[in-house]
């Protein structure tokens, strides 16, 4: 899940931890004053200006810092309460707040950068800094400015809209109301009336929304394509991959990957639909089957959710003396809220609180394998962030999703060896092989919903019946075995609007192959050596954004998935594995 909540609107802190830490729940929380902050920005930048050394104007820099820690602090405190809680009244008040308020106060972070970007001091800022920070800044110039921050509030609103609409679902199952996360162990249960049940009553919900949901996205897709055309781009594409921070590679590495995947992946991938067809006993197979392992359903992790958190603190204390520090830090100071509740939003993050220098994970147990999921990726993101924090340079912190990616990913399989804390003995192989074979299968659909937005914002003017249209030509090319089997919302090419990201986080969904396809030379290489392998994801992970992505890659010994051939050897190796 992202790695980042939608208002961790500036760097991630460094610098050493409080002795004595603050328990989340204590962590006191006072609105910012924007125009406060303002006015100490507008300070800072008039500092900045005035400064008569490349030393004089670090110095001032590390007072930005301090500003936008704050800044950030705040705001992750306000969006991470509201998710924890989507009817706290007071909670939704401030997330408005942020909505209306943070995107002027962005383009005032850049417009700071921008002096700090055309100093006489370069030379020796970019010496302190890097120039990753420096490219990152030219590509915040270019995508913002005073003329879409009404626009900018407009979209922040409609995605806050989208993520409410969701996370009120109301869906009544044997005399209980369950949400849509609470309804997912249904989803997957072995018997196959109950999926298909529970499938029926997730379709008539969502067919009940689809409405609202084709107009919150057009009215994205027509914000965002204005934004882009205010901002000098033909579409909304160019100025989303700037948003996305996409320093080193662009459209074109992207798409080489996409085909590259259509020719060797989706093969590979659909073979392993055919063998859960088999292993089903089907002679054909629909979507609500495809979702269980085997016969007997998918593994469930065994004991309580305070059981599963024990294991995952035994877990992270044999795996390295820094994941040991990591975890035990998470667990004395309650930053994790994976229990199910009905009032919480859907899905998981990870986040950061700056002032505090601590991670903070938010999911949804809901006694399914995800649960351990969460345990692995989720705490890969956190894990990278913690040992971030010993970075004086803010900037360093600063990391591209395709990056930040390979650090949770790769951590769900250097867990591996510890799967056994979570799941009873003849259990265990299985989960083993599921996480293998859906991360397999994940690839095709991720680069689907990638392409999927590409062809929205190159054709903005598109209706949502003729973007529907879209996705199932695409399922036909990427999914070539799917059979909604008579769940209209599906059947329609409704699918993707499910797909939060794609409402929330335009373009971000291809960064989560980028990491998998990573992910998965990791898998190669600690079958091989899982020391050297351990050692080089520790790299990775406190080289953080001191290079470019391509740049880590190389340092890391990683092949980049947008070489030619890369996809290749990746499935040479899979085929080995499964």
């Amino acid at each position: 899940m992202p790695y980042r909540s939608l208002y961790d609107i500036v760097e991630k802190t460094t610098g050493e931890r409080k002795s004595e830490f603050m328990k989340f729940k204590d962590m006191p929380y006072e609105r910012i004053d924007f125009e406060k902050a303002k006015e100490e920005l507008a300070g800072l930048l008039q500092a900045l200006k005035e400064a008569k050394s490349g030393e004089e104007q670090f110095e001032i820099h590390k007072k930005y810092y301090a500003l936008t820690d704050r800044v950030s602090t705040q705001a992750t405190l306000c969006s991470i309460r509201h998710s924890i809680d989507t009817t706290d009244k007071f909670y939704q008040e401030e997330q408005d707040y942020y909505d209306q308020e943070t995107p002027a106060y962005s383009n005032l972070c850049v417009a700071y950068q921008k002096e700090l970007f055309a100093s006489p001091y370069r030379e020796v800022l970019e010496e302190k800094i890097g120039p990753v920070a420096f490219k990152n800044i030219e590509i915040a110039m270019k995508s913002v400015s005073d003329e879409v921050i009404p626009l900018m509030q407009e979209e922040n609103a409609l995605v806050t809209e989208y993520e409410k609409l969701l996370a009120g679902a109301k869906i009544e199952w044997e005399g209980e109301t369950l949400n849509l996360s609470l309804l997912t162990p249904y989803l997957k249960s072995k018997d196959r009336e109950v999926r298909r049940k529970a499938f029926e009553k997730q379709n008539e919900f969502f067919l009940s929304i689809e409405e609202k949901l084709d107009e919150l996205y057009d009215k994205l897709v027509k914000n965002r394509t204005l934004q882009a055309e205010k901002l000098g781009f033909e579409t909304y594409t160019p100025l989303g991959y700037l948003r996305m921070q996409r320093n080193c590679y662009g459209r074109k590495e992207v798409e080489n990957l996409r085909r590259q995947v259509k020719e060797v992946f989706v093969p590979f991938a659909e073979s392993l639909y055919e063998r859960r067809q088999q292993r089903l006993g089907l002679s054909h197979m629909t979507y609500s089957d495809e979702q269980v392992y085997g016969p007997e359903g998918s593994p469930s992790p065994k004991g309580t959710p305070e059981e599963i958190l024990a294991a995952g603190q035994q877990m992270y204390e044999e795996l390295s003396p820094e994941t040991k520090e990591f975890f035990d830090f998470m667990m004395e100071n309650e930053l994790l809220d994976v229990f199910g509740r009905k009032t919480k939003a859907v899905g998981g993050y990870m986040t950061y609180l700056p002032d505090y220098k601590a991670p903070f994970i938010f999911a949804n147990f809901n006694g399914t394998s995800g649960d351990v999921d969460v345990m692995t990726h989720e705490c890969g993101h956190a894990f990278q962030g913690y040992l971030a924090a010993s970075d004086p340079i803010r900037e360093h912190a600063d990391i591209g999703m395709e990056t930040a990616e390979i650090h949770s990913m790769s951590m769900e399989f250097f867990t591996e060896p510890w799967y056994h804390l979570f799941f009873d003995k003849d259990t265990t192989e299985d989960y083993t092989r599921m996480h293998l074979e859906e991360a397999v299968m994940f690839v095709p659909y991720g680069c689907m919903v990638d392409e999927f937005q590409h062809e929205v914002y190159d054709h903005p003017e598109m209706s949502p019946k003729e973007r529907k249209e879209v996705w199932k030509k695409l399922e036909k090319i990427y999914k070539p075995h799917m059979d909604y089997d008579g769940l209209p919302f599906f059947e329609k090419g409704c699918f993707w609007q499910k797909q939060h990201h794609i409402y929330s986080f335009p373009l971000y969904y291809i960064d989560y192959v980028i990491a998998q396809l990573c992910a998965f030379e990791y898998k190669a290489w600690m079958d091989k050596d899982y020391k050297r392998a351990w050692e080089s994801y520790l790299k990775l992970c406190r080289m953080s954004a001191s290079k470019f992505h391509t740049e880590l890659l190389k340092e890391a010994g990683i092949d980049s998935p947008f070489a030619d051939g890369t996809i290749g050897k990746i499935v040479e190796n899979l085929e080995k594995e499964v």
